[in-house]
C-alpha cells in the first residue's frame, strides 16, 4: 500500500494541503510540465473545476485522465 505523501499551497489566498499517492503526484508534475503551469497552478486550476467533488478526488481524476492520453509519456 503506498503512502501518501502531502504538499502544501495556496489556493484561493488559503494555504492548504493535499495528501495523494506519489504515483498521481507524478503524473500531476507530468500534467503542469505539458500544460506550461505551476503545481499550484495546476492545482489551483482543478480547483476552479471540481463543483463539489472533493480536491484530492478531483486531481486524482485529472491524472487518470491525462494519463489515459496520447500526450502522457
Amino acid at each position: 500500500m503506498a503512502l501518501l505523501k502531502k504538499r502544501s499551497l495556496v489556493l484561493a489566498g488559503h494555504g492548504t494541503s493535499l495528501a495523494l499517492e506519489p504515483e498521481f503526484w507524478a503524473v500531476l508534475d507530468a500534467l503542469a510540465v505539458a500544460r506550461g503551469l505551476s503545481h499550484a497552478a495546476l492545482i489551483a486550476a482543478i480547483d476552479a473545476e471540481r463543483g463539489a467533488r472533493p480536491l484530492a478526488s478531483a486531481c486524482r481524476l485529472a491524472a487518470l485522465a491525462f494519463a489515459a492520453s496520447p500526450n502522457y509519456r
